[in-house]
């Protein structure tokens, strides 16, 4: 599958923090639904929130 630079980014990080390749899986899954739930919007520019309301509508 292809990433965004953003997600090619975070998961060569964790490639060479030797993180299980399902762990990066998973950890590419969730952050790629937090982008995607702010309209594609880079989480660079949100913070505490944006995570509250993603954390929300998933409980909601």
């Amino acid at each position: 599958m292809r990433h965004s630079p953003f997600l090619q980014k975070v998961s060569d990080e964790m490639m060479r923090r030797r993180y299980a390749k399902r762990t990066i899986e998973t950890y590419i899954h969730w952050i790629r639904r937090f982008i995607l739930f702010h309209q594609k919007r880079h989480p660079e520019t949100m913070g505490d929130a944006e995570v509250e309301a993603f954390l929300d509508h998933l409980v909601l």
